[in-house]
């Protein structure tokens, strides 16, 4: 049987973090939750790309993920793990760039807001 969580182990394990706004936002309804955990994924893989300074001309991060890689941590077929990309790139959430010669799609990751609609600093709570 499971223990229950105590303060101290709240903060102890690493999450993947997927925006409310994927949940709430209207736009994003018909994205499955599959897909909004891939999303979510590839938010901390940004982590790697900024620390290997993977930024492009214009300053954006991207990364690489490859197909076999996603259906290892999504447990799932090759079909599905391209089927998820899509979806994500089909509602602006991604976007990718062909490399062509067997070399994996350069994946950007967009932003789940419109500009207008970003958070601002007053509207959050200070953090330590």
């Amino acid at each position: 049987m499971n223990d229950y969580f105590t303060e101290r182990d709240a903060i102890e394990y690493p999450f993947y973090r997927i925006p409310k706004a994927l949940i709430t936002d209207p736009l994003y309804r018909s994205v499955s939750t599959d897909a909004k955990l891939l999303y979510g994924l590839l938010l901390d893989r940004m982590d790697l790309s900024v620390k290997k300074r993977w930024l492009d001309e214009l300053g954006r991060v991207y990364l690489f993920y490859k197909i076999e890689a996603i259906q290892a941590d999504l447990c799932c077929c090759k079909e599905k793990a391209c089927k998820l990309l899509s979806e994500l790139e089909s509602v602006g959430l991604i976007e990718k760039k062909r490399q062509g010669r067997g070399n994996p799609s350069i994946i950007y990751v967009k932003h789940f807001f419109k500009k207008s609609e970003k958070p601002t600093s007053g509207g959050r709570k200070n953090r330590p």
